[in-house]
């Protein structure tokens, strides 16, 4: 028997529009490396991280992409998000996770602290330098 990482509950930050019920897979080309397929399907415990995931989303989305966060049950096993765990962070304050597993759709939230104007433009910034000088490595 697997010892649970955190008791949740879990959430998913996306522009993908869904509904109670659907599966969010792995399978699906990364936001933030549109090149790499990604193994696993990312969540955290924290909503307002998905609110971050998703308006990242949108942004990388560009145009009227809208960032969403989904209320998400874990189907199978999962673990810390290596991507930020000790790699960035030690320990997982961030309270991140993965998994091969489909992640079962529970529930839409509307409301997390949303980035004002100015944090927009700053992870504008931010990911412009990561993308283009090469950074950004995903651990999949």
């Amino acid at each position: 028997m697997l010892e649970r990482l955190d008791e949740g509950p879990f959430f998913h930050g996306t522009i993908a529009d869904l509904s109670v019920g659907e599966f969010l897979t792995s399978g699906h080309r990364s936001n933030y490396r549109p090149e790499i397929v990604m193994n696993h399907v990312y969540f955290t415990a924290l909503v307002d991280g998905a609110g971050l995931a998703a308006e990242i989303a949108a942004e990388l989305a560009g145009g009227d992409a809208i960032p969403r966060v989904y209320a998400v049950e874990p189907t199978g096993p999962f673990e810390n998000d290596p991507n930020v765990t000790d790699k960035k962070f030690p320990g997982n304050p961030t309270r991140s996770y993965r998994s091969s597993a489909p992640l079962r759709i529970i529930g839409e939230i509307t409301e997390w602290t949303r980035l004002t104007p100015e944090q927009l433009q700053a992870w504008r910034q931010r990911l412009s330098a990561l993308l283009s000088g090469g950074g950004g490595e995903i651990l999949n």
